[in-house]
């Protein structure tokens, strides 16, 4: 697997396990859903950049996890958008053969009228080694 697979499985992972987000929504996506219930969350596809060091590979991840929900206000939204941050937290620094997250911090946070109702998009910066 690549470490771009192996951390969009990771999100995916953490997200999926943290009872007070995925019991609210309806699905946890990792691509574009052709059709999705509201609320659902969706991870876009990571942008990754070099960040090894002289003996090691690494990578820079930037990974946007938006939160779709209908309704005249975002405010359960809000509280989605804290327990993501809670979730990849928590996130196993191993994600598999030989990466391993140094730091998953995050970035920025943005809530938009959506269509029928609203997004809430959340980045973080994740910073990843590979051990050899």
């Amino acid at each position: 697997m690549s470490v771009h697979e192996l951390l969009q499985a990771a999100f995916r992972a953490a997200l999926e396990a943290h009872a007070p987000l995925a019991d609210e929504v309806t699905s946890i996506f990792d691509a574009p859903p052709a059709r999705g219930l509201r609320p659902y969350v969706l991870i876009e596809d990571a942008l990754l950049t070099d960040w090894g060091t002289k003996d090691m590979s690494g990578r820079e991840a930037r990974v946007r996890v938006l939160l779709f929900e209908t309704g005249e206000r975002p405010d359960r939204l809000r509280r989605f958008a804290g327990e993501v941050d809670i979730a990849i937290e928590a996130m196993p620094r191993a994600i598999g053969e030989g990466w391993r997250i140094a730091s998953a911090v995050f970035v920025r946070g943005r809530t938009l009228r959506e269509g029928p109702g609203w997004v809430v998009a959340s980045e973080y910066r994740v910073r990843m080694l590979r051990e050899n």
